[in-house]
């Protein structure tokens, strides 16, 4: 006897599917945010060390997130991931290099005690935090805007526009928002795991960075409500029927994406958490309390990805051409069997996956200090 029906498992996995870009944001967000800070908190070489130390013993780890979350597409959403890296091809592989950079930056940065070696290794590092931050800020904002594909009579989709289509004022916004928000939780994370200049340096960011993130979402909340378009489904679409998202009829209007927050209230706490969270972090930071001020950073990070998906829902990949034609929760997954084998080994796996991330920060967490860079030179990165 199934357990769930086809409509449940399909919105169990748009759950999942949220909450491991959640795990990845959450983690990878502050690698990325230290990465970007590299240059400015450490003054010197020992400091620079003490920065790139934090996250040394997780930061490879911290990828399996974003497997993880890439797969689960692939797996569960194929032809949302079919025609995503098809039509944003070259954004993708643009991230991809950046991605690719940081395993011999963090690797090699320190095999050779060369100044100008060093420095060029902490550039590579600055640059693979700026660049998938903005690209991932910049995919979201295009999401919102919706994206030019559309099908033809055999389900083939087309896609017009290229690369510099994507940057929409818009996008760029939630661009930047993206890179503000690595810089505070990276930036909080970084008071907990430093001390004395790297610390000081790291809670200045940290309170400025947050009020950026304030700022930043509250304007793409008013330009989502008054000055784009957003999407609504009126009609057509059966939540348990087949993947073939052209069925149903989808109406645009400036302002649709906040319906959902008349429709379900509860949802308004993603938006609450985000702007509390940012304000939270920014005030505990200048406080000088560093652990409070990470979990409000988290609280931030996590409400502002809510929103997104909150507003969006059921919508997953809107089209700007046929709106028609968007993907959605309920008409864009694969069969059932494939679905519910997929939703049975993330049940088993990923809550492992939890477990050994969590005793990974348990035995290895721990300040890094000049001193101790210093007394082991030769083991750290």
């Amino acid at each position: 006897m199934e357990i769930f029906d086809y409509a449940t498992i399909k919105f169990i996995w748009w759950a999942l599917i949220g909450v491991l870009w959640l795990g990845f944001a959450l983690t990878v967000g502050f690698d990325l945010g230290v990465a970007m800070l590299v240059r400015y908190v450490g003054k010197t070489d020992a400091e620079r060390r003490v920065a790139i130390n934090a996250v040394a013993p997780h930061w490879d780890g911290n990828q399996v997130w974003l497997i993880l979350a890439a797969g689960a597409i692939f797996a569960v959403w194929p032809n949302v991931y079919a025609t995503t890296f098809s039509g944003m091809y070259l954004a993708m592989m643009i991230l991809l290099f950046s991605l690719i950079l940081r395993p011999p930056a963090f690797d090699y940065r320190s095999k050779l005690p060369n100044k100008k070696w060093r420095n060029t290794w902490d550039w590579v590092l600055v640059i693979s935090g700026v660049v998938p931050s903005l690209i991932f800020g910049v995919a979201v904002g295009n999401l919102l805007l919706g994206l030019p594909f559309q099908f033809d009579n055999y389900m083939r989709a087309s896609w017009e526009g290229g690369f510099l289509d994507l940057l929409h004022p818009f996008a760029l916004l939630t661009g930047l928002l993206s890179i503000a928000m690595f810089l505070m939780h990276g930036a909080t994370y970084l008071m907990m795991r430093s001390d004395v200049d790297v610390y000081l340096r790291a809670r200045k960011v940290a309170s400025l960075a947050a009020i950026v993130v304030i700022a930043l979402f509250a304007v793409g909340g008013i330009w989502i409500a008054f000055g784009i378009d957003g999407m609504r489904v009126t009609g057509g679409l059966e939540q348990g029927g087949v993947a073939n998202p052209t069925l149903k009829t989808v109406e645009v209007a400036v302002g649709a994406w906040l319906d959902n927050y008349s429709k379900y209230p509860l949802m308004v706490i993603a938006p609450v958490m985000g702007l509390l969270g940012a304000f939270g972090a920014a005030f505990l930071a200048k406080a000088g309390k560093p652990t409070l001020a990470f979990l409000n950073s988290c609280i931030s990070v996590a409400g502002i990805i809510l929103t997104t998906g909150f507003s969006m829902f059921p919508f997953i990949m809107p089209s700007s051409l046929n709106p028609n034609h968007s993907f959605t929760a309920w008409d864009s997954t694969g069969s059932e069997l494939t679905i519910s084998v997929s939703l049975f080994a993330a049940v088993v796996f990923v809550p492992i996956i939890m477990a050994y991330t969590s005793w990974c920060y348990n035995k290895m967490w721990g300040a890094q200090t000049v001193r101790s860079i210093q007394k082991n030179d030769h083991s750290l990165y």
